[in-house]
């Protein structure tokens, strides 16, 4: 675990005040320095507890997991609670895999777009890691069998073996807006077979959920888990699915698949860094929270990662998706949705890490974008509000927060990546030292070398903490912390409440 200012809460204190970082304090230059000036007294949107939260395939919890809910994956559980500190946490298990899933159901044959199996020891391991990272589970069940006593069956089992108690809501099928574009499953004669027919629309589908839905006992529904947002009438969906307790869409800011390059969502580091990728993407939400709030509902963007169909190797899987996934979830809580679940298997390029036993000992590949999130997770502690920055413009983005405490967190991305940036904070009231830590890598193409508060997991973990260090501390110079920002990068400063 980081011991810097942002994670643990400390205050830059006497004895290391005068330890001026290398990089903290910055030489006079030709060009002035640009001015952020943070307004602690504007307060925006509050971050709640478990606003950051994962998603797995079923399949992947289990590789992730293990197979004993005895002997959870003691890596994976801290690794996820290196995201999710304050507990009330949100694990979402689903994706594709939730309409290739089931529950044996006698007398039912196997839906032919069935491949994963659930049984008792897989759903109490889901059950063990949900309690182990203080979290509750989005479950997903199978819509696309258009089958009531498959999803039933499914239901009844996760309510018995994982307990209601765990469980958040229940979510049915997956991106139903494909199901009449996409293979469901391939017959003998190597055929596609699609789940719905040509006449699929969002109001069979509402007529669909209901029916289904009304199969299931008096639990909680999330929904309706669609990323076409053009697809979907929000407000009539809501009208007629009482049981809904929680809105779920998905969001992805570029695509691997069925894309031309010359699209601005077509996967490229300009375009993953570009304004339209995360502050694009969460304007796209903005109307939907608007209309899950009306409802008194909360919205869960609960399916995101940089690059959607699994692909683009050299962009989902390298430093700039960190400097991505930072900025994205500040947007997202900027327009108020109020969470967010990236979405990761071992096998996506977009993977935020890959776990394995060897030799009865588990270990663990941490990836660039998990960098990312461990610093919005230090810089947003539940309970703290988004504060007003001014001056950020072109490739530099500059986002705050006001801790329970008071504390203030200033977090600072360079996306340029080949100009290195000074900037001068300006916090009007701070006093004293405060405290600053990086995210870096030997630059936004690396798959490696990523540093956090100058840590690094390496090439493996087998404990998923970082050491404790001492806090480098950046001495105000005429009222302003200068911060000099390397090309593509990222920094926090922490100040102790005034």
């Amino acid at each position: 675990m980081v011991a810097a200012f942002g994670l643990l809460g400390s205050r830059p204190s006497d004895a290391v005040a005068h330890r001026v970082a290398r990089d903290g304090g910055v030489a006079p230059q030709k060009t002035p320095p640009t001015l952020l000036t943070v307004d602690p007294r504007a307060t925006g949107n509050r971050i709640a507890a478990g606003f950051l939260g994962l998603s797995f395939e079923y399949w992947a919890a289990a590789n992730y997991a293990g197979k004993n809910p005895n002997a959870v994956d003691p890596v994976l559980v801290q690794l996820i609670r290196n995201l999710m500190p304050d507990g009330g946490g949100s694990l979402r298990i689903g994706g594709v895999t939730s309409d290739w899933t089931w529950w044996p159901v006698h007398g039912v044959a196997q839906p032919g777009g069935v491949n994963y199996t659930l049984s008792i020891s897989r759903l109490e391991v889901l059950g063990a890691l949900a309690r182990a990272v203080r979290a509750r589970l989005i479950l997903g069940l199978n819509l696309e069998a258009d089958d009531p006593a498959v999803a039933t069956a499914e239901e009844q089992a996760m309510l018995r073996v994982i307990g209601r108690q765990s469980i958040q809501a229940f979510e049915l099928g997956n991106e139903p807006e494909l199901y009449s574009s996409f293979p469901w499953y391939y017959a003998a004669d190597g055929a596609g077979v699609v789940g719905r027919s040509s006449g699929w629309d969002f109001s069979v589908f509402n007529r669909d959920y209901e029916r289904i839905a009304g199969a299931l006992g008096p639990v909680a529904l999330a929904g309706p888990t669609i990323g076409d947002l053009s697809w979907v009438d929000l407000s009539q969906f809501l009208a007629s699915e009482p049981r809904i307790s929680l809105v779920t869409l998905h969001r992805y800011p570029t695509w691997g698949c069925f894309n031309s390059p010359s699209s601005d969502t077509y996967p490229t580091m300009s375009n993953l860094l570009s304004e339209f990728a995360s502050g694009g993407l969460a304007e796209s939400l903005a109307p939907f929270v608007a209309i899950a709030h009306a409802h008194h509902l909360k919205l869960r963007n609960d399916e995101m990662n940089s690059v959607s169909c699994g692909t683009a190797n050299g962009v989902a899987n390298v430093f700039g998706s960190a400097l991505w996934s930072l900025d994205a979830l500040f947007q997202m809580a900027r327009v108020g949705v109020d969470g967010v679940n990236i979405h990761t298997a071992p096998t996506y390029p977009d993977r935020l890490f890959v776990a394995k036993k060897v030799h009865h000992v588990w270990r663990a590949a941490v990836e660039p974008e998990y960098y990312g999130l461990m610093m919005f997770a230090q810089a947003a502690p539940a309970g703290s509000r988004l504060v007003q920055v001014s001056g950020a413009s072109g490739d530099l983005r500059a986002w705050a927060t006001r801790a329970t405490d008071g504390e203030i967190r200033v977090v600072l991305i360079n996306d340029d990546t080949t100009r290195a940036q000074t900037l001068a904070v300006h916090v009007p009231g701070a006093r004293g030292a405060a405290g600053i830590e990086r995210l870096e890598a030997p630059s936004v193409e690396s798959t490696s070398g990523v540093t956090i508060g100058g840590q690094t997991f390496g090439a493996q973990t087998t404990t998923g903490a970082l050491p404790t260090v001492a806090p480098v501390a950046v001495v105000p110079r005429a009222g302003d912390y200068d911060v000099r920002m390397p090309a593509a990068s990222a920094a926090m400063l922490t100040l102790a409440p005034n």
